[in-house]
């Protein structure tokens, strides 16, 4: 009898597993593929972003102004427009077809705004009148090097604002060659190559209740901050005011408060609405852009110099890296032909300048 032979037992670990073929790693890969979501549905946070920030650039004036926020995104709204690269550069990373095209949105919304600021609207020179508007600062340690550089501007009207006792005598010794007409209200003055005639002070609201309706004019007068003048020119007269609204803060709990500087900014769109000179130019520190809301007042009744005639944003503070421009030259019943922007002097504000022609 023959006996049967039982099967080979397997080597220990079992028999050689052979390796995946080629077909079966390619169905991985053509499996991965299409589980990847397409070019549509990708980035949508990114869309997401893009289209908000649209809407705020769209919408900006109807961010509540509680703590001063709309307030402190209008003043600030041109540098929104960094977002739109970065928006732009992530949608492009991700291959998103969806986030690309919401960047269009905030990105045609900023050029709206912005974009004839950019590409500058400077006419021919041979202005009728050249204006410089410049806060001296109060910390201004070189005062007369400040009065040389405005001097050699060759402007024909000359505001300054952040006049301080202790420098005021240095501005009006420095400047008296090149300005034999002048007026000084306090804390700002006008000085002028023209005549000046029916100079008086411009009541800004600084002191409110009842303290400050206690206070005399003459009590008033060494802390006021806006002037009103008529210079003479060949072709008629010319109302200038000088004015410096109160500053701005940003408090911790509080947020951004402007309390005092909305206050003054009504105050001034008043005396120019009281105005009855048809040419109104206003040179000073309005800290705050022209964009800002609490400056519709104004804004309404006067054209920015640097909008209708300038080229680039202007901006003038700070003067080591200016980013925003707060120093403003704002007219009426004249044409803006220039307007630019100076050289940093002593003072933490840079000089802005104008040409305007009737």
């Amino acid at each position: 009898m023959t006996r049967r032979k039982n099967p080979p037992l397997p080597a220990i670990g079992g028999p050689a597993q052979n390796p995946p073929s080629g077909g079966d790693g390619r169905l991985r890969r053509r499996s991965h593929v299409l589980r990847r979501p397409g070019p549509w549905k990708r980035g949508r946070v990114l869309a997401a972003l893009a289209l908000l920030l649209g809407l705020l650039l769209l919408l900006h004036g109807w961010v509540t102004d509680r703590g001063g926020l709309g307030s402190l995104v209008d003043t600030f709204l041109p540098w929104f427009g960094l977002f739109v690269p970065v928006l732009l550069a992530g949608a492009l990373g991700r291959r998103s077809a969806s986030a690309v095209l919401a960047v269009l949105l905030p990105a045609v919304v900023w050029t709206g705004l912005f974009g004839g600021v950019l590409a500058g609207t400077a006419h021919a020179d041979g202005s009728d009148l050249t204006v410089v508007s410049h806060n001296v600062g109060a910390d201004n340690r070189d005062p007369a090097g400040t009065a040389h550089d405005l001097a050699a501007s060759g402007a024909d009207v000359l505001a300054l604002e952040e006049i301080t006792a202790q420098a005021r005598g240095t501005y009006e010794k420095e400047l008296a060659e090149a300005y034999p007409h002048h007026t000084v209200r306090g804390t700002v003055g006008l000085w002028s190559r023209l005549p000046l005639s029916d100079t008086a002070t411009v009541d800004l609201q600084q002191d409110v209740g009842p303290l400050g309706a206690t206070k005399s004019a003459a009590e008033k007068l060494p802390s006021n901050r806006a002037l009103r003048a008529t210079v003479t020119t060949d072709d008629g007269p010319v109302a200038v005011y000088v004015a410096h609204l109160g500053s701005v803060r940003v408090m911790p709990r509080t947020g951004f408060w402007t309390e005092s500087r909305d206050r003054n900014a009504r105050a001034l769109a008043e005396a120019i609405a009281a105005e009855g000179n048809e040419r109104v130019v206003l040179l000073g520190d309005l800290n705050g852009s022209t964009d800002d809301r609490a400056f519709d007042g104004l804004t309404s009744r006067l054209d920015s110099a640097q909008e209708e005639a300038g080229e680039g944003f202007g901006f003038s503070y700070p003067a080591g890296f200016p980013v925003v421009r707060i120093d403003q030259i704002l007219v009426r019943g004249v044409t803006a032909d220039s307007s630019w922007v100076l050289p940093a002097t002593g003072s933490d504000h840079r000089p802005v300048a104008a040409g305007v022609s009737w």
